[in-house]
């Protein structure tokens, strides 16, 4: 009912800053919470961040540094990330879902985007 294409990733040196778009069809974003989460090489996917009605949830490790917001004039979530670390790379994933129970579970998500790749260089 939802697609999700993501853009923005690519190579950065370590303290730079890259936004990852996810540009929605089919349904609005504004009726799903928005979740991203990332993929390291021989990792498992994990929670980065998610917005659910106004209410914003990050795992600790980009906390003031990454911000999720939407805008829902253009369908569109993004993901701001600041001061990159070499630990930040991974494939970045945007996700849409209901928002219950919680909003950190990657089971929890009902659609995905195809990911895109952050490299941070040191």
């Amino acid at each position: 009912q939802v697609q999700l294409v993501e853009s923005g990733g690519g190579l950065v040196q370590a303290g730079g800053s890259l936004r990852l778009s996810c540009a929605a069809s089919g349904r609005s974003v504004s009726s799903y919470t928005m979740g991203w989460f990332r993929q390291a090489s021989g990792k498992e996917r994990e929670f980065v961040a998610a917005t659910r009605w106004t209410r914003t949830t990050y795992t600790d490790s980009v906390k003031g540094r990454f911000t999720i917001s939407r805008d829902n004039a253009k369908n569109t979530v993004y993901l701001q990330m600041n001061s990159l670390k070499p630990e930040d790379t991974a494939v970045y994933y945007c996700a849409a879902g209901p928002g219950w129970p919680e909003v950190t579970g990657r089971a929890l998500y009902d659609y995905w985007g195809q990911g895109t790749q952050v490299t941070v260089s040191s």
